[in-house]
């Protein structure tokens, strides 16, 4: 019992450090400091930024998957096929929603792009942002939770939602002090992380907010 619950506390802590290291790194603060220091780490910022995390986040997903513990639900039936068919829906909204991205920049891999204190892309809405400000992490959320539920993916759960919720937030500073008050504009009209049938962004709106129609 005693290591079954050092290895869920490990769990929580690696993802902890996860998040924090994540949003550290990507703060404003860090990368003018980075920029500071050490000017030519800085010019693919975002490339090193991406490779760093894609490599950190496998500790805490070894350990989930080493260990997941006692099975909590496990989907069957009609609904593991609703929730796989929800699982796959969001597949398709990443991809459908990275045609409205510039991929190449945000993943650092075209040259010039993810430099620190260069603005990576104007400000700009795909479809989805009619809906939800942050369909990425809903679609993230959506993945996560349509997955059977051993206790060491559930701890995982449970943390990742946390980190959008927090995350989301501080993403959002950001986004203000880039884009100002079209990003304000913007988040009056449209929720977070989960939709609602009331309120959304009209077509005839977005060429106000972005200067250009979808």
């Amino acid at each position: 019992m005693g290591d079954e619950v050092t290895i869920y506390l490990t769990l929580a802590g690696s993802w902890l450090l996860f998040f924090a290291i994540h949003s550290i790194t990507a703060s404003n603060s860090f990368k003018a400091r980075i920029a500071a220091c050490c000017p030519l780490l800085a010019q693919r910022y975002r490339l090193y930024y991406n490779l760093f995390a894609s490599i950190t986040v496998l500790i805490p997903l070894a350990i989930a998957v080493l260990h997941p513990g006692p099975m909590l639900w496990q989907w069957s039936g009609l609904w593991q096929w609703t929730m796989n068919l929800l699982a796959m829906l969001a597949i398709i909204g990443f991809l459908a929603s990275s045609k409205h991205y510039d991929m190449a920049a945000f993943l650092g891999l075209r040259e010039g792009s993810g430099n620190i204190g260069i603005a990576d892309e104007p400000f700009t809405l795909s479809p989805f942002h009619r809906f939800v400000r942050h369909p990425w992490y809903l679609f993230g959320l959506i993945l996560i939770w349509t997955r059977d539920m051993p206790l060491s993916w559930f701890i995982t759960c449970i943390l990742a939602t946390l980190y959008f919720i927090i995350g989301s937030r501080w993403e959002e500073n950001k986004l203000i002090a880039e884009y100002g008050e079209d990003y304000r504009r913007y988040r009056e009209h449209v929720p977070g992380l989960i939709p609602l049938p009331w309120k959304y962004l009209r077509k005839h709106d977005i060429e106000t907010l972005t200067g250009k129609g979808q």
